[in-house]
């Protein structure tokens, strides 16, 4: 076998991973760079492979980053099936339509506002790319086996989100093993990561590599915060991953009200794809801690925005309320009206609670900069600004560290990968010096024969 790493090395995001059986190619997730532009440009660059030559697409879970590019792949000529769990083919009905049409929409409002440096603006894939790709998906039970062109496909729970999985591909040689996304231990709505099963290589994520997630009363700090914006008159602002983090905040933020420790003010979820996003959570009971009312109360306690004419109203209210909205790293998305609006006002705030990638308006704002880009249009930052990263969806160093004891035996190789590089190279160092393993962190497009 033959492993080739085309993304999610030297950086977070385009989770891609190529392995050459025989005469057979197995893609591995299919995700979309995100942060700086010398990334992004990669996702409009030539794919390494013929797309045509792939046999088959697997993906870990849903999220943009491991399965965003699809559509784009089945537009250069994939067409055999992607394999997934039904958590993910669920979820990915819902990403990958939405990441399409928003694509569509920024073009074509760049287009006609005229800020757009490409003449005309292009979307990276349209609506008909999406939906021929849903149409590849191919869903398989967590703990089932499959056989595809003589190796054994297999998916183990992960936690982070609905369908979040590590991936297993055992042939001749010896199985190799993908992390995926690595859930926490204690995450308010998700399952633990399944402890990690018997492997001769193993591909790790790094995301929290270099860092452990600070131990906060997370639920005490974003009621103080909410309450204090809201004493002042203001708008607090969530922008959060439609999938998994808008879930776990409105939650959090419904418990919150249900204990009295926050004012009762509407809370509005502002993303349509959230909103469907937190239906699809009740078909999924065994993936999460949730109960059924808690489900419920997900839908009929908040406020779902699904028109845009509904989300523009939002700007007219003076009253104090929450809005979460995606996108998480403020990179796209309905959060971007809303953050261009509230940001001048120092009475308002935003709260961000996941991975902020380097190059981000989220990764900026956090760090403090006076002025954000938007829509074409520098706009001064003076609401306050927040970061709780307590809330990560990511396992941090120790819980990576402790995943990653729980194998029955070492590996034979581990390649850290989907980390920036000090956080890649950083779970390096941990792994070598306190497992013992044999590890190394892999360079863009780097090949390695197992053996």
């Amino acid at each position: 076998m033959e492993l080739q790493f085309l993304g999610a090395a030297g950086t977070v995001t385009g989770s891609r991973y190529l392995l050459r059986h025989g005469h057979h190619r197995v893609l591995v997730d299919c995700g979309l760079f995100q942060g700086v532009k010398r990334l992004r440009e990669r996702n409009r660059a030539p794919f390494p492979v013929d797309p045509s030559s792939l046999h088959a697409v697997v993906l870990s879970h849903a999220h943009l980053d491991h399965s965003g590019w699809l559509p784009a792949l089945v537009r250069a000529g994939f067409h055999g099936p992607v394999y997934c769990t039904p958590g993910t083919a669920a979820l990915a009905q819902i990403l990958l339509r939405d990441a399409a049409k928003l694509q569509m929409e920024d073009a074509d409002y760049a287009n006609r506002k005229g800020f757009s440096r490409h003449h005309p603006a292009e979307p990276l894939y349209t609506l008909e790319d999406a939906e021929k790709a849903l149409d590849l998906l191919r869903p398989q039970e967590f703990g089932t086996c499959r056989n595809i062109d003589g190796l054994k496909l297999g998916f183990r729970r992960a936690g982070h989100i609905i369908g979040a999985s590590s991936v297993s591909l055992a042939g001749d040689a010896g199985t190799l093993l993908f992390s995926g996304d690595v859930g926490r231990s204690n995450d308010p709505v998700m399952r633990p990561p399944l402890p990690l099963p018997e492997c001769d290589w193993l591909v790790t994520e790094s995301t929290y590599g270099n860092r452990l997630h600070p131990e906060l009363d997370y639920l005490g700090l974003l009621a103080s915060a909410v309450t204090r914006c809201a004493q002042r008159g203001g708008v607090t602002v969530l922008p959060a991953f439609a999938v998994g983090r808008a879930q776990m905040l409105l939650h959090l933020l419904l418990t919150l009200q249900r204990e009295q420790r926050i004012p009762d003010m509407p809370i509005f979820l502002d993303s349509p794809m959230a909103s469907k996003a937190t239906r699809v959570l009740s078909g999924f009971p065994d993936e999460h801690r949730l109960s059924e009312s808690d489900c419920r109360a997900l839908e009929t306690r908040v406020v779902h925005v699904d028109s845009v004419e509904e989300s523009k109203a939002l700007a007219q209210r003076r009253d104090p309320h929450i809005i979460v909205s995606a996108s998480g790293m403020a990179t796209g998305g309905r959060v971007l009206h809303h953050l261009k609006r509230l940001l001048p006002d120092p009475r308002h705030q935003v709260i961000f609670v996941g991975f902020q990638a380097p190059g981000t308006r989220g990764d900026a704002l956090v760090h403090g900069t006076p002025y954000v880009k938007m829509h074409g249009e520098y706009v001064p930052v003076r609401a306050t600004v927040h970061s709780i990263d307590t809330l990560s969806a990511h396992a941090d160093q120790a819980e990576l560290l402790a995943w990653l004891a729980t194998a029955p035996r070492p590996p034979r190789q581990v390649f850290v990968t989907h980390g920036e590089p000090e956080a890649s190279d950083a779970l390096r160092l941990q792994i070598r010096d306190r497992l013992g393993w044999p590890v190394l962190v892999p360079e863009a497009l780097e090949k390695f024969t197992l053996r």
